[in-house]
């Protein structure tokens, strides 16, 4: 049995034209469209309970992190219940780090093809939006600095609309000064910068690499920290990203580790995913191979 859960939000009305395709899978498939944030967890862990063999998330970055947590709220789920993906959302950077395409009929073949691999489970604790501490599980990005202060501001009605338009004009808006320093701590170094960012894999945004030679399965996270924010600075990182040159950065430290803590002597925010899901204090850790996942 496979269970889709659904965003009938993502990227606006483009998921709304699968919906009608979703409900024609047939038997053997269960339908649950998300109603808010947060239900595609809730969700995710109840088909972990039925004993589902495949959870897929349909939809952005934000429907896959839900879709994992839900299934890590279950104990001995992420060995019993695959993660599968169908990219619906206006980005969805683990369905890109694994080549799962966007048409539709091709991810689905991919489903139904059933070819497993595993790859790491990173794990964050931090402060939550209560106040309290929180620990979730990320897929591929975690981060605070320039990134969480765009996400912040995002026009979520215009990210409908027109998708990374949104997240650009956001970016814009979050170079205004002052650029707080982050300190990242890990067991081989200390380093600081006004921009931290965490993967699993190679990419941000898409297919932008910030993490060159880091891998979904080597049990390690690549950390970027760029050291200082200019328009010329971080135009110069984008395109060296697109050019796949982010090593001739001079802006730029890279580290690999399988913990990490960050910390801000100033408020600061975190997001998870593309998501804000509170602010720092940090601490990551990784699980090596713990995801079992269908590629193709």
């Amino acid at each position: 049995m496979i269970g889709i859960l659904f965003n009938p939000t993502a990227q606006g009305e483009k998921a709304l034209r699968f919906r009608d395709r979703l409900s024609a899978l047939g038997s053997g498939v269960r339908i649950l469209p998300t109603r808010g944030p947060g239900d595609a967890r809730v969700l995710a862990a109840q088909l972990a309970r039925d004993g589902l063999e495949t959870a897929v998330a349909a939809g952005g970055d934000g429907t896959v992190n839900e879709v994992l947590n839900g299934l890590a709220d279950v104990t001995g789920a992420l060995d019993h219940t695959r993660l599968a993906l169908i990219p619906l959302g206006t980005v969805n950077v683990l369905a890109k780090e694994l080549g799962i395409p966007h048409d539709f009929d091709a991810a689905w073949r991919v489903i139904q093809q059933g070819r497993e691999r595993r790859i790491d489970l990173p794990q964050a604790t931090f402060v939550g939006e209560d106040g309290r501490p929180e620990t979730r599980h990320f897929a591929v990005l975690a981060g605070a600095g320039l990134s969480t202060r765009a996400i912040s501001s995002v026009d979520w009605a215009l990210k409908k609309r027109h998708g990374q338009l949104a997240y650009l004009l956001a970016g814009i808006r979050a170079m205004r000064p002052p650029h707080p320093l982050i300190t990242v701590t890990c067991p081989s170094l200390s380093t600081a910068g006004p921009l931290v960012e965490i993967g699993s894999g190679r990419y941000f945004g898409g297919r932008l690499e910030l993490f060159p030679g880091t891998r979904l399965d080597d049990g390690r996270l690549g950390v970027t920290v760029v050291t200082r924010l200019t328009w010329a600075t971080v135009i110069g990182t984008w395109i060296r990203m697109a050019l796949g040159r982010i090593q001739t950065s001079s802006v730029r430290q890279v580290i690999q580790t399988d913990q990490l803590h960050l910390s801000c002597a100033e408020p600061m925010g975190f997001h998870l995913d593309g998501d804000g899901v509170g602010c720092l204090p940090a601490s990551i850790t990784v699980r090596p191979r713990a995801i079992r996942i269908v590629v193709p």
